[in-house]
């Protein structure tokens, strides 16, 4: 069976996110003036074909810790899987 992942990689709190500063600089400019807090990260959606759900998510779960995402200044999340039709 064929299992969708969605990994969401973002920095750990508490370190400086140029992208994120810069987007919320530029957004009162366009009009929303009541945003805070920007943070910018990666999104990487990805099809595991394995037997199970549990050992898809196994293999996903090393791959956001092995490759996806840096342990030291990020940190990540693995959204719920999704049977992908054959």
């Amino acid at each position: 069976m064929k299992h969708r992942f969605e990994v969401l990689v973002t920095l750990r709190p508490g370190l400086l996110d140029p992208q994120g500063k810069a987007i919320e600089g530029a957004l009162p400019a366009m009009g929303w003036t009541n945003v805070r807090d920007v943070r910018v990260g990666k999104h990487i959606a990805l099809t595991v074909e394995a037997d199970s759900v549990e050992a898809a998510r196994a293999q996903v779960e090393e791959m956001a810790r092995r490759l996806l995402s840096n342990p030291v200044i990020e940190d990540y999340r693995i959204l719920d899987a999704r049977e992908v039709p054959a």
